[in-house]
């Protein structure tokens, strides 16, 4: 990657001296900040901006690293052969017109790939921005120059963005607003080659960047996005796009159509550590925010001291706080005493501090001064929200001041700040520069103090590579799974297969005949379940195959009798115990087309579509991590034991994620697992259906 980002020599292949011509505007940019040699190529011309042109790229003198090409897309496969003759092993294709267009343009994006990887050149792009580097001044883009009128605030966020005007438009945005300071910006389009894996590597060791964003609407190689973030020292954030397509809409299973919804992403990214926002300006403020407490030193805690102007912003603090895993902090005696200060005789302090009666006795410098003093002296707090007024009231705050008393005391400072439009950009380009966040509403500063102060260490996992290994002998009667039809695999041969891996299954049997059913039922005893096993029907409720509550032989005769007559003497006949509970649970292993072998968890029965409460996990996964996403649940109070229910014993059903996925990662015939429901019983967990399909 050094050559994209620090090339010797830069050939701007398709440069034009016509002003606001994408041609120009890479060498204005390049001239603006750029320290290497630049060579604008074009037959046409001379002179570009005072530089030499070339007719061509091979008559580039040395050194050049990269060639930023900018020409139609039917010439650019030409162009990089030359390119590779040349000699030249970068090319950022900042054009559009390839795959975004359609089947011409992928057409023409393929040609161009073989041709670069005939010659051994790495190519970025296309339809991308390029380069943006704010702590060196380069910019390899089109964006518009007006940038360097707003100047590059120089900062430790990186970001990679899948997009190309979006991250014009945004840089420009961000840059005239001064208060989130970055590194570098990459701008990576269809990402033809170069992809955000090996950008993340780079930057993951990149001196100059402390956070890392991103914005991506795919990821090339999920499983090694995953490995380089779970090794990286560095907070990553990631805004993913079209998380809700409906690519699962007819899948057989509840897992395969929960999955649709953007669950994997989410599952996934938890599991590798990385933060998730969901618009563009809240990825930047996490960003920012990360930047400055790229990790929590000293004491540990989510107790927050909240000193306002105004006692119903202090009111909705606490109300947010709540939502987001906050507790207002109890002040000691001490605290309130040195709090008492403040305020007058006749107001009692209390958290949230309400400080205009003592702003209006001391004056807000005074009164901010002090308060900050107290509430940081008090080991019961471990951190502070300050909300703050400029231009008017005499209310504008010695943010320096406020910042030194919470640095001493190793306790984050946050602020929420409103007032005057200029005092307002000045007091956060101000924050800014001393890493104190601060924000224009009251939401986003304490999703941001969430994301510090409760923050989580990565899950262990077991190894990601395991859906490599060859399919093994763990099954004891069906190993050879590739002899099975495609399709759903019958729900008696499912539940053996899941017990086979030690997933506990309900007591059942198939009924050869009319008379031996009542056999069976003296041996499980009642009440019973009868099911019609129809090849290739997934789903048997919906085909009127499934009879529940029967307590009678006289019941159970019935039930056969009707149920191959449904089924017209082609299917079988299944009865199993039937298994009380108040707790059901879905469970289900899917081979993602993006993110591969994943299992999931979630709230069964009627509630697995209607709440939604469903977590995925990229398999294999080890017990500690099953155990972290069972803790993910919303359903937790039921989970631990509601209205005198035993509480679920979350290490068995933990122990059934780890056998999913062990089970679908070794054998990759298997394309979806459902286990709905799974009941708890006596707080265990057991499977009453189970469906398995083969692809």
């Amino acid at each position: 990657m050094q050559y994209f980002f620090k090339p010797r020599g830069i050939a701007v292949i398709g440069a034009s001296p016509g002003k606001g011509k994408g041609g120009n505007l890479i060498v204005s940019n390049l001239k603006e900040g750029y320290t290497g040699k630049i060579y604008p190529v074009n037959p046409r011309y001379e002179a570009i901006e005072g530089l030499a042109c070339y007719p061509s790229i091979l008559e580039v003198p040395d050194p050049v690293d990269l060639a930023i090409v900018f020409v139609t897309a039917k010439m650019v496969p030409h162009v990089i052969a030359d390119c590779g003759r040349r000699g030249i092993p970068g090319a950022m294709i900042q054009s559009a017109g390839f795959s975004e267009i359609g089947a011409l343009g992928q057409s023409l994006q393929d040609k161009a790939l073989s041709v670069a990887q005939e010659n051994r050149i790495r190519l970025w792009g296309p339809n991308c921005m390029g380069l943006v580097d704010a702590k060196n001044r380069y910019v390899f883009s089109t964006v518009t120059p007006t940038l360097w009128e707003t100047g590059l605030p120089a900062g430790d966020v990186s970001l990679i963005v899948q997009s190309g005007m979006l991250t014009g438009a945004f840089l420009i945005d961000l840059m005239s607003h001064g208060v989130t300071g970055i590194s570098k910006v990459c701008s990576i389009g269809n990402k033809m080659d170069v992809n955000e894996n090996d950008l993340l590597s780079f930057l993951v060791e990149d001196p100059d960047t402390t956070v890392i964003g991103l914005y991506l609407e795919s990821f090339a190689d999920p499983r090694r996005f995953m490995e380089l973030a779970r090794s990286s020292k560095k907070p990553i954030v990631i805004l993913s796009g079209g998380k809700t397509a409906k690519g699962a809409a007819a899948a057989l299973s509840h897992t395969a159509s929960l999955s649709a919804s953007g669950a994997v992403v989410r599952g996934a990214m938890v599991q590798a550590g990385v933060h998730q926002a969901n618009d563009f300006y809240q990825l930047t403020d996490y960003c920012r925010t990360l930047a400055m407490f790229p990790s929590r030193s000293g004491k540990k805690g989510n107790r927050v001291a909240v000193l306002t102007y105004t006692g119903a912003a202090g009111i909705v603090s606490v109300d947010l706080m709540d939502a987001h895993r906050l507790i207002p902090a109890t002040l000691s005696a001490e605290t309130l005493n040195a709090l008492q200060s403040v305020f007058p005789e006749w107001m009692p302090p209390a958290n949230p501090v309400d400080m205009w009666p003592g702003i209006i006795i001391n004056g807000s410098k005074a009164a901010y001064r002090k308060a900050m003093e107290a509430v940081c002296a008090d080991p019961d707090v471990d951190a502070v929200l300050a909300h703050c007024f400029v231009g008017g009231f005499d209310l504008d705050p010695d943010l320096p001041q406020m910042t030194g008393i919470a640095q001493r005391a190793g306790k984050p400072l946050f602020c929420w700040i409103s007032g005057e439009r200029e005092g307002v950009y000045d007091f956060q380009a101000s924050a800014q520069k001393i890493n104190v966040p601060a924000f224009r509403e009251i939401t986003r500063a304490i999703e941001c103090m969430d994301l510090v102060l409760n923050r989580s260490p990565v899950e262990e996992t077991g190894s990601l590579s395991l859906t490599a290994a060859p399919e093994t002998s763990d099954l004891q009667r069906f190993t050879d799974l590739s002899k099975m039809d495609n399709g759903p695999v019958d729900e008696f041969t499912a539940k053996q297969i899941l017990s086979e891996f030690g997933i506990p299954v309900v007591e059942e049997a198939i009924a050869g005949s009319k008379s031996e059913a009542p056999e069976i039922a003296d041996r499980f005893g009642f009440p019973l379940v009868a099911k019609g096993l129809l090849p290739g029907i997934a789903h048997k409720t919906e085909s009127n195959l499934v009879q529940l509550n029967i307590t009678s032989k006289a019941q159970v005769e019935r039930a056969y009798t009707e149920l191959d007559a449904a089924m017209h003497g082609s299917g079988r006949i299944l009865l199993q115990k039937q298994i009380p509970g108040k707790i059901e649970l879905v469970t289900g292993f899917i081979r993602d087309a993006n993110f591969g072998p994943c299992v999931m968890l979630g709230l069964g029965g009627i509630f697995t579509e209607a709440l939604g409460d469903t977590i995925f996990g990229m398999a294999p996964v080890s017990q500690k991590e099953a155990l972290a996403m069972i803790g993910r649940l919303q359903c937790q109070e039921l989970l631990n034991g509601f209205r005198g229910s035993e509480p679920v014993d979350r290490e068995s059903v933990a122990q059934i994620l780890v056998s999913l996925g062990e089970l679908g990662c070794r054998h990759s015939g298997i394309q979806e697992i459902d286990i709905n429901p799974l009941i708890i019983r006596k707080g265990f967990p057991i499977a009453v259906d189970g469906l398995i399909i083969l692809a």
